[in-house]
């Protein structure tokens, strides 16, 4: 196990520069989760601290010394890729022990090593099958053993669950995560899955654009996002965000709505234009013609447009009226509450669940 330590690391291609002198500082033992849609810059990172990618500028430690000039085998690291690359000819047993090729150790040093290896991953009954004959998360975890086996200081996941239908997906996700938790190693993962990244993390790493965005615990990225893309790229479904503007007393007004009462309002200018954050889990539908909460906080009128159930939860698609329209929102409710498209809604928040955000820079106002 080791620390992984990324300085000033800059990436070019030519001249179009793709990573632009990010700083990471990993502990050992700890998961952390490179997360960011297409194009951001996560592979591209795992690829530079693996050795596979030239770094054009900064430098990767593992644990206390700099890698960028050496060769991937000598920087003691595994890594595991998005489609197994495991040998179809070879049997399960020759690709785990594929990872002990170069190590000098008794046979029957070798053969314990791969059979306690196959017991971790349940793989023992399969040591004789061909890939072929395996599923997928199978073969998946066939890739992890073979990464296990050599003991590495860090392990690197390049979207490794991305080629599994939705049921292997999850349970090799847990099985990754119970194999973190019985060998404490430093895993760095890569996903374009906020869902993964939620779900495994130790830290999450939120990219875009070359850029990091936002580190921090999941629940920390989760309830308190850094700025809009954040907001809007953790949490399923993405943030609701209303636009307004800062009154003159200090509150909130949001477009076309009476005023909020939101404490980190009071240092802004009036005038001054935001967005208004909430999430679908915050959110509160009630019928017109029930009892409407009248506590602070948000509250918008809104009509249904689409329910979605999802088992005990629905998601409603409201149209929300603004002055300068109608804006989607999207809450979530039990499904005992009685919904369908058309009626006529008033949507609930209390203050301490809603976010604000500077409407050009993006960025989260403090309180």
């Amino acid at each position: 196990m080791a620390t992984v330590t990324i300085r000033n690391l800059v990436k070019r291609y030519r001249e179009a520069e793709v990573l632009h002198g990010i700083n990471l500082d990993i502990a050992d033992g700890e998961f952390v989760v490179l997360v960011g849609p297409s194009g951001c810059g996560k592979s591209t990172t795992l690829r530079m601290i693996a050795g596979l990618e030239d770094i054009s500028g900064g430098e990767v430690l593992i644990g206390d010394r700099v890698v960028n000039q050496l060769e991937p085998k000598e920087r003691n690291i595994a890594m595991v890729f998005q489609n197994y690359a495991i040998y179809p000819h070879m049997t399960i047993y020759k690709n785990i022990s594929f990872g002990l090729r170069t190590a000098r150790l008794p046979a029957a040093e070798k053969d314990r090593r791969i059979r306690a290896v196959a017991e971790q991953l349940e793989l023992t009954p399969y040591l004789d099958r061909k890939p072929g004959q395996l599923s997928g998360g199978q073969r998946q975890r066939v890739a992890i053993g073979r990464a296990i086996i050599r003991d590495p200081a860090v392990f690197l996941f390049d979207e490794p669950l991305s080629n599994l239908d939705a049921q292997l997906r999850a349970q090799t996700r847990l099985e990754i995560k119970k194999l973190h938790q019985r060998l404490g190693s430093t895993i760095i993962f890569v996903t374009h899955d906020q869902v993964e990244a939620m779900t495994l993390a130790d830290r999450i790493v939120i990219m875009r654009d070359g850029h990091i965005q936002q580190i921090g615990t999941p629940t920390e990225v989760y309830d308190h996002p850094a700025n809009t893309f954040v907001a809007r790229f953790i949490g399923s479904p993405s943030m609701n965000l209303l636009p307004g503007a800062v009154t003159a007393d200090g509150g909130l007004a949001l477009d076309g709505n009476g005023p909020i009462a939101h404490p980190a309002a009071r240092g802004l200018a009036p005038g001054s234009r935001v967005l208004l954050g909430v999430r679908a889990d915050d959110l509160r539908v009630q019928s017109h013609t029930g009892a409407t909460d009248k506590a602070p906080g948000l509250q918008l009128s809104g009509r249904v447009s689409v329910v979605e159930p999802l088992g005990p939860d629905m998601l409603v698609y409201l149209d929300a009226g603004l002055d300068a329209g109608t804006q989607q929102v999207i809450a979530k409710a039990d499904t005992r509450q009685t919904l369908r498209p058309g009626d006529e809604v008033t949507l609930t928040a209390a203050p301490e669940t809603l976010h604000l955000f500077d409407e050009q820079s993006g960025k989260a106002v403090a309180v």
